[in-house]
C-alpha cells in the first residue's frame, strides 16, 4: 500500500519525464551529421579537411581550402525502419492476463524525414585578403520518432518530435600555405513536441487504494471494488503533450594544418549550448473523477537541456593526384544529459528522470578516386558508440552502437557547378529496453524488450562556384 500513496504524489512526471529527447537520428543519441552529402559519401572521414562549404559550421579554419565564393545546398532523406518486441506489467505485480500490459509493438517509430543544409563561403580580397567568411543553416540534432496508439510502451512515448537548427557565422584567418584558424557564431533555435498515454485507470484506483487504509493491496484487480468495471489498469487511458522551444548561442573553432599538398590535418571543437525550453503542458482525456485535480491541469512549464559539445580531428593524404583517403575522430560530451528536470512555472519541481548518458566516440576511414575530370567515386565507413545505457535506455530513444557504410559520387559538371550523391546504410547492435515500475518518478508500469532496427540515408547536394 506504500507504493500506492507513493504513486499520488507526481502525476505530470508519470506523463512527462523521459520526452524530452528523441530522435530518428543518423548518428548516436539525437546527434546529425548530415552537413554535407560529400561526407555522408565517406562516412564522415575527413569531414573537417576538405573543400566543401559544410566546413563553415564544422571546422571554420578549412575554409581556406576553397579560392572561389561558393553556395553549397545539401539534402539527406532519413529513413529508420525498426521493430519492438516485449512487453510489461502495471504496478510493479507479477505477469497475468489482469496485469500485462495490452497493445501492439507500436509499428514502425520511423519514417523518411529529410535534413536539408545550405552553406556559403566568400574569401576576402584586397584589404582583407587572406580571410574567409561563412554562412550556414543546418540541423545538428533532432528528428523524429511516432508510435502507433495504443501500443504497449505507451506509458513511455507515443511521439517525439525534437528539431534544433543552427545560423552559423564564421571567420578564417590564413597565415600562411601550411595554417590557418576559424571561429564561428552560433545562433540555436530549439523547439520541441512530444507526446505519451497516461493510465488514468490505475492513477484512480491506486488512489482509492491509499485513502483507505483498510483496502487489499491489489484493489485495482480486485472486481469486486465497486469502481472496478469504470476504473482499473488501462481501463482509463488519456494522454499529455508537451511543447517547448528556446534559442541559445554557442561557438565553434577550429584549425587546420598542411605541410604539403598531400596531407592535411584538422581540429574543431563545438561549444555545449544551454536552452531552457518553456512552452505549454496539455492533458486530455481526464477522466471526470479527477478532473479537478491540479496534478492534472494545463498550464505553462518547461525543462533546461544542455547539447553537448564535440571535439573532432580529420586527415587526409593525396595518395595519388586520383586517389585519397582520409579519417575521423569525433568525441561527443553526452555526460551534459545526466537527467531531466520537470518545472512548471512557478518554479516548483514536478518530477526528474535519470538519463545518465555517456560521453561516446565515433571513427571513420574513407577514401574518394577521380575516375575522370567529371566524376568522383567516394567509399567510407564507420564505428559511432551510443551514449545510452542497459539501465536507463527508453523507446524515446532506442540507440545503440552502430556501423556505418557508405557511397557516394560527384558529377562536376564544369569548373563552377557539381552535384553530389551518396548513400549510407546504417546497423544497430540490439537495443534492449528493461524500464521497472518506480513509484518515485510515478511511471505506473514497467516495460522489457528490444528493439531491431536499421536506417537508410539518401543525399543529394550542389556546389556552385562563382
Amino acid at each position: 500500500m506504500s507504493n500506492n500513496r507513493s504513486l499520488r504524489a507526481s502525476a505530470l512526471a508519470l506523463a512527462v519525464l523521459g520526452t524530452l529527447f528523441a530522435g530518428q537520428a543518423a548518428a548516436s543519441g539525437f546527434q546529425l551529421r548530415e552537413q554535407s552529402v560529400k561526407n555522408l559519401g565517406r562516412s564522415n572521414a575527413g569531414s573537417i579537411v576538405g573543400a566543401d562549404a559544410s566546413v563553415v559550421s564544422l571546422n571554420p579554419a578549412a575554409m581556406v581550402n576553397l579560392d572561389q565564393r561558393t553556395f553549397q545546398s545539401d539534402a539527406v532523406v532519413i529513413d529508420l525502419t525498426a521493430k519492438f518486441t516485449g512487453g510489461g506489467t502495471v504496478l510493479g505485480q507479477p505477469a497475468s492476463p489482469a496485469t500485462s500490459l495490452t497493445g501492439g509493438n507500436g509499428g514502425d517509430p520511423g519514417s523518411p524525414t529529410l535534413v536539408p543544409n545550405m552553406s556559403a563561403v566568400f574569401p576576402m580580397h584586397g584589404a582583407l585578403e587572406g580571410w574567409w567568411l561563412g554562412a550556414s543553416v543546418g540541423a545538428p540534432f533532432g528528428l523524429k520518432t511516432e508510435y502507433d496508439p495504443g501500443w504497449v510502451g505507451r506509458y513511455r512515448a507515443l511521439t517525439s518530435d525534437v528539431k534544433m537548427v543552427d545560423l552559423t557565422l564564421s571567420a578564417a584567418y590564413k597565415f600562411n600555405d601550411q595554417f590557418s584558424i576559424g571561429v564561428g557564431f552560433i545562433y540555436e533555435h530549439a523547439q520541441a513536441t512530444l507526446s505519451k498515454a497516461v493510465d488514468f485507470g490505475t492513477a484512480i484506483c491506486a488512489q482509492a487504494a491509499a485513502s483507505v487504509p483498510t483496502s487489499p493491496a491489489n484493489t485495482c484487480f480486485n472486481p469486486a471494488w465497486p469502481l472496478y468495471p469504470l476504473y482499473h489498469p488501462q481501463s482509463a487511458d488519456g494522454s499529455f503533450t508537451v511543447k517547448g522551444s528556446d534559442n541559445g548561442i554557442g561557438w565553434v573553432f577550429g584549425m587546420q594544418f598542411k605541410p604539403n599538398e598531400q596531407f592535411a590535418l584538422g581540429v574543431s571543437y563545438r561549444s555545449t549550448i544551454r536552452q531552457n525550453l518553456t512552452g505549454t503542458l496539455d492533458f486530455n482525456g481526464v477522466p471526470a473523477l479527477v478532473g479537478a485535480d491540479p496534478r492534472f491541469q494545463d498550464g505553462p512549464g518547461g525543462a533546461k537541456l544542455e547539447t553537448p559539445s564535440i571535439l573532432t580531428v580529420s586527415a587526409s593524404y593525396a595518395f595519388t593526384d586520383r586517389f585519397r583517403m582520409m579519417a575521423d575522430y569525433q568525441h561527443t560530451g553526452w555526460h551534459t544529459l545526466h537527467d531531466v528536470t520537470i518545472v512548471r512555472n512557478t518554479g516548483v519541481v514536478v518530477g526528474s528522470e535519470d538519463f545518465s548518458w555517456g560521453n561516446s566516440n565515433f571513427f571513420s576511414v574513407g577514401g574518394e578516386y577521380d575516375l575522370s575530370d567529371m566524376v568522383t567515386l567516394r567509399f567510407g565507413v564507420g564505428h559511432d558508440e551510443s551514449p545510452t545505457n542497459d539501465v536507463t535506455r527508453t523507446p524515446r530513444l532506442p540507440d545503440n552502437d552502430r556501423m556505418l557504410y557508405s557511397i557516394g559520387g560527384t558529377w562536376h559538371v564544369s569548373s563552377n557547378l557539381s552535384f553530389d550523391a551518396a548513400f549510407q546504410r546504417i546497423t544497430i547492435k540490439t537495443p534492449h529496453i528493461a524500464l521497472p515500475f518506480d513509484p518515485i518518478t510515478s511511471n505506473t508500469s514497467s516495460l522489457v524488450g528490444s528493439f531491431a532496427g536499421h536506417a537508410n540515408l539518401f543525399g543529394v547536394s550542389m556546389q556552385y562556384r562563382f
